[in-house]
């Protein structure tokens, strides 16, 4: 017992050093390198739990492929974040009524919250042994009962993330042609044709 509550400080401690990290590194490289730290002290966290399922899912998902994905697009997109901090302040206002909305939105479906009527005859019921269940099952019984609105809010958290993304590549640059869809479908032949008449061996 005394060594896995020394490797669950350890972990934890790394965990929120490593996330402090994140959201206060200059370097955009480097807070993506600290996330990653933090997946992998997350991942040891799950196998202290015994939870090796979500430990390998950390892992493979998140560190093999979204935050090395987060890497590449912050190494390959070129951003200046100096720029995009100096008018983010203009946005602070409009964050927080939106984000005040979001928080009525869930305390007011938290309260309005009510049980199905067969719902208790179901948790009275007895369940089988923690054995005789397999990891997989057991983790889709918890998280989508006992904390199902912690993964809601996880999967809104990536949708911000995902949507500020696509704001980010789609921002205007100078110097870089943009595809206008409505100017290409309005376009005449005599706008963008010229046909000349070549009097032969006389050239163009």
């Amino acid at each position: 017992m005394m060594v896995q509550a020394l490797a669950f400080y350890l972990f934890a401690g790394i965990i929120l050093l490593s996330s402090f990290m994140v959201i206060t590194a200059r370097n955009p490289v480097h807070s993506v390198l600290f996330l990653i730290l933090a997946f992998f002290n997350s991942a040891g966290l799950f196998i202290l739990l015994g939870a090796e399922f979500i430990a390998l899912l950390m892992v493979i998902v998140y560190v093999g492929a979204v935050a090395v994905l987060f890497l590449f697009v912050v190494m390959m997109l070129d951003i200046s974040f100096a720029d995009l901090r100096k008018g983010a302040m203009q946005y602070v206002p409009m964050g927080l009524i939106i984000g005040g909305v979001l928080l009525a939105e869930l305390v007011f479906m938290y309260g309005a919250w009510s049980f199905a009527p067969e719902s208790v005859a179901n948790a009275a019921s007895p369940t089988p042994a923690p054995a005789d269940i397999p990891n997989t099952e057991a983790l889709g019984q918890v998280l989508y009962t006992q904390y199902v609105y912690p993964f809601q809010i996880a999967g809104l958290i990536l949708f911000v993330a995902m949507v500020g993304a696509i704001v980010l590549t789609h921002r205007t640059r100078p110097g870089v042609r943009r595809q206008n869809i409505a100017e290409q479908h309005t376009r005449k032949p005599e706008d963008v044709l010229s046909i000349k008449k070549v009097t032969p061996r006389t050239g163009a």
